[in-house]
């Protein structure tokens, strides 16, 4: 289970994130960080294999490293200060529709949907969003779903194909290049404690809908 330990080992790295510090902190990593986060990603696993079959069950292929990539980056940390998950069909890399989790040292992250597009699968999504709108729009306005998330986001695009124009009378949406929802919330009540897996499981089950809409497109 995450508790105390975990936020405190974030908070100092995030003072201290370097890699002699790292280093000499790699023992609290494991013990007080990876493992509980690998842990609960391995309860979690056990209701998204039961939703898709398609999902890895292996906890360590669904979490991101905490190594940033800092090749092109201006920031030179070495360290993420959260450890993040991505659950999709075939893998975390997946072009489908997924499930998200990321917990810092205060919050937790949680949501799903498409975050990444190529061009040929947001035209696909598109596609499916003009020949199904009605559907889209009752999945982004349920109680269940507000409650959650609050609205879908995603980065929109300035221009659209004229053949989806019309769409726009119904919902800006067909505008989205992204199509996500995120809810954070704080992490300290939930420390050492089961209902944290319940927690993460019902905003899951909030999103299960758009997930099962998008991968529609792709069928």
């Amino acid at each position: 289970m995450i508790t105390k330990a975990y936020t405190s080992f974030f908070k100092e790295l995030a003072r201290n994130n370097n890699k002699e510090w790292f280093h000499a902190n790699k023992k609290r990593y494991e013990v007080d960080a990876k493992e509980p986060f690998l842990n609960l990603l391995e309860h979690l696993l056990d209701t998204l294999a039961d939703w898709d079959s398609r999902m890895l069950a292996d906890p360590k292929k669904a979490m991101f490293r905490i190594n940033r990539d800092v090749r092109f980056a201006k920031d030179k940390t070495p360290y993420h200060t959260i450890l993040k998950a991505g659950f999709s069909p075939n893998g975390k890399k997946s072009m489908l529709p997924g499930y998200y989790l990321g917990i810092d040292a205060s919050s937790i992250h949680v949501g799903g949907g498409l975050f990444m597009l190529r061009p040929p699968e947001l035209s696909k999504i598109r596609n499916h969003i003009a020949a199904n709108t009605s559907e889209l729009i009752k999945i982004t306005t349920d109680t269940t779903f507000v409650q959650n998330f609050g609205q879908l986001s995603g980065e929109k695009a300035k221009r659209l194909d004229k053949s989806l124009l019309p769409i726009t009378k119904k919902t800006d949406l067909i505008y989205n290049k992204q199509f996500y929802a995120m809810a954070e919330f704080p992490l300290e009540p939930f420390y050492g404690s089961e209902k944290l897996n319940q927690e993460i499981i019902s905003h899951f089950k909030a999103i299960k809908p758009l997930n099962t809409y998008l991968n529609h497109a792709f069928d």
